[in-house]
C-alpha cells in the first residue's frame, strides 16, 4: 500500500530474458501475443495520474474529488436522434436487421442527400436518423423541420414495401404457393392455448372454493347443532335441579 509498483514495466525484460534462455535447445518456445505490443508501447512508471482532458466545461458534479478522474461521456449527435426515434417507432425495433459492420462507420459511407434508399443498405431507423443529420447540416433545417421530412420519407417508403409485399403474396398464392402461419396467426394460437389452460385451471380453482365453502358452512351448522344441543341439555339440568329443589 503506497509503495510504488514497478513490475508491469519489466514484463517485456523479463519475458525477452526467458525466450533468450535456450534450456531445451529443440524445442520452442511460443513468442506471446502481447509481446511486440509491449515493447512499441511500453507501460507507463509514471505513479502520477493525469486529469482526464475535457472538451467541454465541467459541471458540479464532475469537480467533485470522486468524479476528477473520471472521463467525460462520449456523446455523438445520432444519439438524441435516435432516441427520439425510438421512442416515437418502438415496433421498429422489432424488425429484423443486418447487423453486420466493418467499423460502425457504414452510415457515413453513403450518400444521404439522395435519400433514405441506399444501395446495400437497409432500411431501418438508423436511415431516419442519418437522413434528418444530413438535412439539419447541410439545408441548415431544425431538428423538428428534419426529423418531420425525414419521417414523411420513411412512412411513403414503408408503405411501399408493404404492398410490394402483398401483391407478391398474392401473386405466389394465385399460382399454387402456400404459405405457413404468419407471427400474428402464431401469436394467436399461442394465446389462445393459454387461454384454455387459464379456463381448466379456473375451472378446477372454481370447484375447490366451492367445496371448501359447503365444509366451512357444514362445520358451522355442525357447531349451531352442537351448540343448540348443550343449551338444551343445560335448561333441562336447570328444570330437573329446580324441581328437586321445589320437593
Amino acid at each position: 500500500m503506497g509503495i510504488k509498483q514497478i513490475r508491469p514495466a519489466r514484463v517485456y525484460k523479463a519475458a525477452e530474458n526467458e525466450l533468450s534462455n535456450r534450456i531445451l535447445q529443440n524445442k520452442a518456445i511460443p513468442t506471446p501475443p502481447w509481446f511486440e505490443v509491449v515493447n512499441s508501447v511500453p507501460p507507463s512508471e509514471n505513479a502520477v495520474r493525469t486529469v482526464a482532458l475535457r472538451h467541454r466545461a465541467a459541471g458540479k458534479k464532475a469537480t467533485k474529488p470522486r468524479n476528477l478522474y473520471r472521463p467525460q461521456q462520449i456523446t455523438y449527435p445520432e444519439d438524441s436522434l435516435r432516441s427520439t426515434f425510438y421512442k416515437d417507432h418502438p415496433w421498429e425495433l422489432a424488425r429484423p436487421r443486418n447487423i453486420v459492420e466493418t467499423d460502425g462507420r457504414d452510415a457515413q459511407r453513403y450518400d444521404w442527400s439522395r435519400g433514405l434508399r441506399q444501395r446495400g443498405m437497409q432500411l431501418t431507423g438508423e436511415s431516419v436518423v442519418q437522413r434528418q443529420l444530413w438535412l439539419m447540416e447541410n439545408q441548415q433545417m431544425g431538428q423538428e423541420k428534419a426529423y418531420d421530412q425525414a419521417r414523411r420519407e420513411f412512412y411513403r417508403l414503408r408503405q411501399e414495401e408493404e404492398i410490394e409485399r402483398r401483391v407478391a403474396l398474392e401473386e405466389a398464392k394465385y399460382v399454387g404457393a402456400y404459405f405457413g402461419k404468419s407471427r400474428l396467426d402464431v401469436g394467436l394460437q399461442l394465446e389462445n392455448a393459454e387461454y384454455e389452460k387459464w379456463k381448466v385451471w379456473a375451472a378446477k380453482e372454481s370447484e375447490r372454493r366451492e367445496a371448501l365453502l359447503q365444509e366451512s358452512r357444514a362445520s358451522d351448522f355442525e357447531d349451531e347443532d352442537a351448540d343448540t344441543e348443550a343449551l338444551e341439555t343445560a335448561g333441562a339440568a336447570t328444570e330437573s335441579l329446580g324441581a328437586a329443589e321445589n320437593r
